[in-house]
């Protein structure tokens, strides 16, 4: 039982590390952060940063490689 359950562990820390790295490097690279639909609004010392359009990218992104996965 507790080798199935590290073995999974290992699994899900090794995806969130890939997620992870892409992330960092799609704001770089693939203008993740600064799309269309990301909502920004600066006034005076108050800053507003909501990605909703790069959360829905994601989401289904995510979605599809699990799907994948699962598969």
């Amino acid at each position: 039982m507790w080798e199935s359950l590290g073995r999974m562990l290992l699994i899900i820390g090794a995806i969130m590390l890939v997620l992870g790295g892409l992330m960092l490097a799609g704001g770089r690279f693939f203008g993740l952060g600064r799309l269309p639909g990301d909502i920004f609004i600066e006034r005076g010392n108050y800053s507003f940063y909501f990605p909703i359009a790069t959360c829905i990218i994601l989401s289904i992104l995510l979605t599809l490689i699990l799907y994948i996965i699962r598969r």
